[in-house]
């Protein structure tokens, strides 16, 4: 086997919609190098994450401003070359800007998904866009649930637990956190009553100029005691239809709270360790669960 056909090339793009006074719309680029129509995509840079990926790939290729929202499929092609390329998708509401000519997409148009659909030129394209209208994207909205940032060692800390600060680690990883979390919308913050969950949030909400709500049932120990009152908790923070919130909680409430949810609801959940700075990203109708995303916390072991 030749080193060109086990070479993986890793890309993000995305369905990026609007609504409009006939539904939603989507947006499909022409690209001149290859006379062709589709969806917005690009090459992952070293180290990069796919969901940034996507947005960088979005905003560079149509000039809008964006926010992620569900983790749609990942296609897989051979280039000419022989290499695998995996382009990763996401659902992307358009929230500002207009398009711009660029050197890699000259035209830009907006179509029902239908048309969009007999427009594209590829069939992996049709494939994404089918996915996408699968759940009717204008009734769904994110939250996202983060496992606090690095705190070193329990065993190694003085004094009470719930005063336990992140370490350099952790805040590097919360200075990072608060990018990742800014892609999605989040603009509600929520966090466990201990000290490293509210720090896990504090660069983005010194960023976004919002107060962080301590949430005293998201606690290991009030989840222990109250499993209930933990789920029902979380529940009332998914249903609602206003911005996007951000829960920061410990590695023994996040796990079974999704685990119940995902089961009460038929989803099944990423197969991820849960480790600390980590994302879930939840897609949701009301307080109904669609799907789980997770993305791995920044400078990760």
């Amino acid at each position: 086997m030749s080193s060109s056909s086990q070479k993986v090339v890793l890309a993000g793009g995305g369905v990026l919609w609007r609504r409009s006074a006939t539904g939603v719309e989507v947006a499909l680029v022409h690209r001149p190098r290859y006379d062709d129509w589709s969806l917005p995509k690009g090459k992952a840079e070293p180290g990069e994450l796919l969901v940034a990926t996507a947005a960088r790939e979005l905003v560079e290729e149509t000039g809008y401003e964006v926010r992620m929202g569900q983790r749609l499929i990942t296609v897989e092609y051979r280039l000419g070359s022989g290499a695998l390329k995996k382009v990763a998708y996401w659902s992307v509401a358009a929230t500002g800007g207009e398009f711009v000519a660029n050197h890699e997409c000259d035209m830009l148009r907006w179509r029902s998904v239908d048309d969009a659909i007999g427009k594209v030129s590829y069939a992996a394209d049709r494939k994404v866009l089918r996915t996408f209208a699968s759940n009717p994207v204008d009734e769904l909205h994110t939250m996202l649930l983060v496992r606090h940032a690095k705190a070193g060692r329990r065993a190694m800390f003085r004094g009470d637990d719930r005063d336990r600060p992140l370490d350099r680690e952790g805040r590097r990883q919360a200075a990072a956190l608060a990018d990742v979390l800014g892609l999605f919308g989040a603009h509600r913050l929520h966090a466990a009553d201990r000290l490293r969950c509210v720090q896990t949030l504090t660069p983005l909400s010194e960023a976004l100029r919002e107060v962080i709500e301590v949430e005293p049932a998201l606690t290991e120990e009030a989840h222990s005691a109250h499993p209930d009152a933990s789920f029902e908790r979380l529940l009332a923070l998914a249903d609602h239809n206003g911005p996007v919130h951000a829960v920061c909680s410990q590695g023994k409430v996040i796990p079974p709270v999704l685990s119940r949810w995902a089961k009460r609801d038929d989803v099944t959940l990423p197969a991820s360790r849960n480790r600390k700075g980590s994302v879930c990203v939840l897609t949701l109708r009301g307080d109904t669960l669609i799907a789980v995303d997770h993305i791995p916390g920044p400078f990760a072991d």
